[in-house]
């Protein structure tokens, strides 16, 4: 039986160039961030990262724990501090299902993904712009002036199309829940050339008139990779992408994307959108996109700045070697 953050099949079918794929105990991910306060400085590479850009989707247990709110916000602001560009994406589905249950509309799902009807997407709009992303613009802001919030329909910062769905090889209505097909930065750039943190909401706009909702992982994703971002991490609600679930809690902890792209098919459906998005986010070209436990307070830092940090590590492919070019011959080779 599938897990969170597992394969179906619990195991990896092929192994990494020169070895199998990097794993580590899950003890040591929760270790990584034990500290009650953590800094920027107390980690290594924070210098290296000065000037680039970082995507992170909010998600998970975090959005909903007060305690783990409050310290992702002093996460994010301590990577603005330590001089990276911080762009959040969040999720909502927890809170977009609890409105929906007190409006007594239905709640369900097919593919993993949220049927959305018209209501639906009235309460997605009103949950995701109006509930959850004023709440953490405020906890960043309480640190200073530093978030702006804005959705994936300002400034046509994300336009969609209707996503399709399959269930048992057959088609599924899943209503207006959308796909990313472009990707507007101008206004993200602006806020932060301007020093701020812009916070965004996975709402998309559609050419044929209508407003789409999107997967934050997905979301996040494609503006990591219209941004030329270097990093993408994601946060969820497991320590990673387990290697032999269930006889197992060890987490894998670096793949290739050539390697995830072969895990892919087998993936339990709510891992599934997270490590497509970090599949499409390295091919995309950010240098590296990682999932991490934001059960663990600060392991945001650990995600961005750590290299044997925790959770599960996506990289590009390494380039083949190029066959070396013949010398051209000489005009002593022709004598």
């Amino acid at each position: 039986m599938s897990g969170p953050g597992t394969t179906r099949t619990g195991t990896l079918p092929h192994a990494r160039p020169g070895g199998a794929p990097a794993i580590k105990a899950t003890a040591a991910a929760a270790a990584a961030a034990a500290a009650d306060t953590v800094t920027a400085a107390d980690l290594p590479w924070a210098e290296e990262l000065r000037g680039r850009t970082v995507v992170v989707k909010f998600g998970g247990n975090a959005m909903v724990d007060p305690a783990l709110h409050r310290t992702f916000a002093q996460d994010v602001v301590e990577l603005w501090h330590a001089g990276l560009r911080p762009v959040v994406v969040h999720g909502g589905g927890p809170q977009i299902s609890a409105m929906l249950d007190r409006l007594d509309l239905e709640v369900r799902f097919e593919a993993g993904l949220r049927v959305t009807t018209p209501e639906t997407m009235d309460v997605v709009r009103m949950v995701l712009t109006g509930q959850v992303q004023r709440e953490l613009v405020g906890a960043l802001n309480a640190h200073g002036p530093f978030a702006v919030g804005l959705s994936g329909e300002d400034a046509h910062t994300m336009t969609a199309v209707r996503r399709p769905a399959w269930v048992d090889g057959r088609s599924v209505d899943i209503g207006l829940v959308g796909e990313v097909v472009g990707v507007e930065t101008a206004a993200v750039r602006a806020l932060l050339e301007a020093g701020r943190i812009p916070v965004v909401s996975p709402v998309a706009r559609g050419e044929d008139g209508e407003v789409y909702n999107v997967n934050a992982d997905l979301a996040a994703s494609a503006l990591a990779v219209a941004l030329g971002a270097d990093r993408l991490v994601v946060l969820t609600d497991v320590e990673g992408l387990y290697a032999d679930w269930p006889r197992s809690t060890e987490v894998v902890a670096r793949l290739t994307a050539g390697e995830l792209d072969a895990l892919l098919p087998d993936l339990a459906s709510g891992m599934l959108p997270k490590m497509e998005g970090c599949l499409r986010a390295v091919r995309g070209g950010v240098r590296a996109a990682r999932v991490v436990d934001g059960r663990v307070p600060h392991a945001l830092l650990g995600g961005v700045f750590a290299a044997d940090g925790p959770g599960t590590t996506v990289v590009p492919d390494p380039e083949t070697p190029s066959a070396p070019v013949p010398d051209s011959p000489s005009e002593e080779d022709d004598a």
